[in-house]
C-alpha cells in the first residue's frame, strides 16, 4: 500500500491568488515506479489543473519507452507540459526547466488552471524552488582536458573534493562529473542551493510525495523492466544512437547507457535485465534518500 504524506500544504482554489499574492501550486513527488504520472492525471481531473512534466529526459522526443513517458491515451485529456519539446541530441538543462516551468505555472493560474508538477528529476524541483548554485565560468581549454578522463577518474576526483556532491551525481554522467569538477576548481567544492523558506518562495507548494515500500518499488520496477524489451526498448535505444552518437547517449539515462553497452558488444542481451534492475533500483535508493531529506526541512 501506497505510503502518502502531505506537507507544506497550502490550500487554495485555482485560479485565485492567496492572500500572500504567492500562485498556488500542487507537487507530486517520489521514486521511479511509483505511480506519479497516474496520480497527477487523477488531481488534475478532480481539482482543474494541468500537469508540468518534471522530468529530465521526457521533454526529449524519441525517448518514449525507456523514459516511461506518459501516452496520449493515459493523459486521459489533462494537459501536459515539457514532454517532446527537444530532440534528444539538444542539451536542456536545469536552469531551462526552471524558466519554462516558471513561465507554465503563471500562465495556467492565469487560466484559472490548478499548476500540478509531477515527476522524480529532483534537482529540477530544487532548481524552481530554491534556485540555482552560483555558476562557474567556462574555461573552454580546461573543460576540453577533463573530457577526455574516464568517468571513473572524474567522478574519483568529485568524490575527494566534495563527497556530498558526488553522492547526488550519477557516475556514468560525464557532462555532469565535469561540470561538478569545474566547480569544485573554481570553489573548493560544488556550492549548494540556498533554501529559501517556504513563505518567501513565489508559489504556496503543496506536496503529494509518493513513497512505496522498499518490497513493493523494488517489485514493480522489475515488472515495468520486464515490459520494455517486448514493447521496443533495444529498437528504441539503436534509433537514438544513431540520431546523437556514443557519447549523448550515456547521458540519457540508464535504459539508454546499458542497452548501447549491448549495441556495441560491450555486453550480452541476458545481462540487460539483471543489469538494470540492480542500477535502476540503486537510482530509486537516490530518489527516497531525497525525499527523506525533503521531509527534515519540512519538519525543521
Amino acid at each position: 500500500m501506497l505510503r502518502t504524506s502531505r506537507h507544506d500544504t497550502v490550500r487554495f482554489m485555482p485560479g485565485q491568488t492567496p492572500p500572500d499574492e504567492r500562485i498556488p501550486i500542487l507537487i507530486i513527488a517520489g521514486p521511479t515506479a511509483s505511480g506519479k504520472s497516474a496520480r497527477a492525471v487523477e488531481e488534475a481531473l478532480a481539482r482543474g489543473g494541468e500537469v508540468i512534466s518534471v522530468d529530465s529526459r521526457q521533454v526529449y522526443r524519441g525517448l518514449d519507452i525507456g523514459s516511461e513517458k506518459i501516452t496520449a491515451d493515459e493523459m486521459r485529456g489533462v494537459p501536459h507540459h515539457l514532454i517532446d519539446i527537444r530532440n534528444a541530441a539538444e542539451p536542456y538543462s536545469a536552469g531551462d526547466f526552471k524558466k519554462d516551468a516558471a513561465r507554465l505555472i503563471r500562465e495556467i493560474h492565469e487560466r484559472g488552471k490548478l499548476p500540478i508538477l509531477a515527476g522524480g528529476t529532483h534537482f529540477y524541483f530544487d532548481a524552481l524552488l530554491h534556485g540555482l548554485p552560483d555558476d562557474a565560468p567556462v574555461d573552454w581549454e580546461r573543460r576540453a582536458e577533463l573530457e577526455k578522463l574516464p568517468n571513473e577518474v572524474l567522478y574519483a576526483r568529485v568524490y575527494a573534493a566534495d563527497p556530498r556532491r558526488a553522492a547526488e551525481l550519477d557516475p556514468k554522467n560525464p557532462r555532469r562529473l565535469v561540470r561538478a569538477l569545474e566547480m569544485i576548481e573554481r570553489y573548493g567544492k560544488v556550492p549548494e542551493r540556498p533554501k529559501a523558506a517556504p513563505d518567501s518562495l513565489p508559489y504556496a507548494a503543496e506536496w503529494i510525495v509518493l513513497d512505496p515500500s522498499r518490497e513493493l518499488l523494488r517489485k514493480r520496477l522489475d515488472e515495468r523492466e520486464e515490459t520494455k524489451f517486448p514493447r521496443g526498448l533495444v529498437d528504441e535505444v539503436r534509433r537514438v544512437r544513431e540520431e546523437v552518437g556514443d557519447a549523448r547517449l550515456n547521458e540519457l539515462g540508464l535504459e539508454y547507457r546499458i542497452v548501447g553497452e549491448y549495441l556495441r558488444g560491450e555486453r550480452t542481451e541476458e545481462s540487460l535485465l539483471p543489469a538494470l534492475s540492480v542500477k535502476l533500483w540503486q537510482y530509486a535508493r537516490r530518489q527516497k534518500a531525497w525525499l527523506r531529506k525533503l521531509a527534515a526541512e519540512s519538519r525543521a
